[in-house]
């Protein structure tokens, strides 16, 4: 992957002016797709904990692991350059019936 690659851009979250929440997708817990996160000019490995989709976008949340142990559940506009798909679930996503919050 190349070094000019720009660094993921985290995504705002939604809020009540947005309009209708978006859809919120899961996947069962030991069978969630993965992504590549560019952060700090390195990419990092990240397991998704939901899509979200937006009337005009697609989000994702992605819990990534910073290295020594730490992760960050960030979220991301898809697609970007800094966001790449990893591997995929051999689970289709279920609707949920609310945002999700926190790390």
């Amino acid at each position: 992957m190349s070094d000019s690659v720009p660094d993921a851009v985290e995504a705002r979250p939604w809020v009540p002016a947005d309009g209708h929440e978006p859809l919120v997708r899961t996947w069962p817990a030991g069978d969630r797709p993965g992504m590549r996160v560019r952060l700090g000019g390195r990419w990092r490995r990240g397991v998704v904990a939901a899509r979200m989709e937006w009337p005009d976008r697609l989000v994702y949340q992605v819990t990534v692991s910073m290295g020594g142990g730490v992760t960050s559940t960030r979220t991301y506009r898809w697609p970007q350059p800094g966001l790449r798909a990893a591997w995929r679930s051999a689970s289709e996503p279920v609707a949920t019936a609310r945002l999700l919050t926190g790390g």
